[in-house]
């Protein structure tokens, strides 16, 4: 469970560098882009290509994809009838529709269920939450941001984002059936590990709990539809209508449960989406979710 500590010991670290004057105010714009140019891409480079593709995978992929889609259609919806603007409703989307579903996902996973829980654990993560992040996550980013951009910039622009041709690369690797040479596979594990680190460190440098913030209402609503609605929409989905069962099925529906993602988070803050409301999703979702976690454990285990 060290990375579990790792989680408040660095969100801690950011915030107390708030109160520090050699750290410069705008220090978390160049975290995050350092997540996003270095650590993502080699993050997608060490994992992809060792990814075995096969219908097996369509329970805990659904969990990433079919998530997204509902966060999109239920604050879309819900942004267009109160009159959200769009950085507003792009945020929710993005930090909503996305499970922190490797560093609080992965140890979580491996205390409840064990090593073979993991296997399930590692498909919703990497071919499911890494690869929306890193193309329909920036897409809605990029189309809900402040920039005013043609579809040929925009398409530009997603096709040039460190992430995505990071993904692009290793998914043909994949479809090859080669990877790197192991001393490059090292490398890039080593430099993807700094992900949640320095990302925590940026969420920590931005996140101010305002007892008058006018994001309040939105948190609760955002963290209402992560850590409750969508686990239910799978529980009734893959329990209920598809009468699936088994371990796949709770290691997914859990990996549904888990706090917004951390590098979501990242994403909409470089693309000015509520960068205040983002980090309050992450500095108040990891806590709250230990407890709703242990609520839909429980359901699980015993319906």
């Amino acid at each position: 469970m060290s990375n579990i500590l790792l989680i408040f010991i660095c969100l801690f670290v950011g915030v107390a560098f708030q109160f520090v004057k050699a750290f410069p105010k705008n220090m978390h714009l160049s975290l995050n882009q350092f997540v996003i140019y270095i650590s993502l891409p080699a993050l997608g480079l060490y994992y992809i290509p060792k990814i075995q593709i096969s219908t097996a995978l369509l329970y805990p992929l659904g969990i990433a994809w079919l998530g997204f889609g509902l966060s999109f259609l239920f604050f879309y919806s819900i942004g267009k009838k109160y009159g959200w603007s769009k950085k507003l409703t792009g945020c929710l989307i993005v930090t909503a529709g996305l499970g922190n579903t490797s560093f609080v996902g992965f140890p979580v996973i491996e205390a409840l269920y064990g090593s073979e829980g993991m296997e399930t654990a590692i498909i919703v993560d990497q071919p499911g939450s890494f690869v929306v992040m890193a193309t329909l996550g920036i897409i809605v980013a990029t189309l809900f941001s402040r920039e005013s951009l043609s579809t040929k910039a925009m398409v530009l622009k997603i096709a040039l984002f460190p992430p995505f041709l990071a993904f692009s690369i290793a998914l043909l690797m994949n479809f090859v059936q080669i990877d790197f040479p192991l001393i490059l596979q090292s490398v890039f594990k080593r430099i993807g590990e700094t992900v949640t680190p320095i990302a925590l460190v940026a969420v920590g440098l931005q996140l101010k709990i305002e007892r008058e913030s006018k994001h309040w209402k939105f948190l609760w609503l955002g963290l209402g539809f992560k850590l409750l609605f969508t686990p239910l929409f799978f529980y009734i989905l893959y329990r209920k209508l598809f009468n699936a069962s088994g371990l796949m099925i709770d290691v997914s529906i859990i990996e549904a449960a888990m706090a917004p993602m951390i590098t979501g988070t990242i994403l909409a803050s470089s693309y000015g989406l509520k960068p205040k409301l983002a980090s309050m999703m992450i500095g108040i979702g990891i806590p709250l979710s230990f407890l709703t976690l242990a609520f839909w454990y429980y359901i699980l285990s015993c319906f």
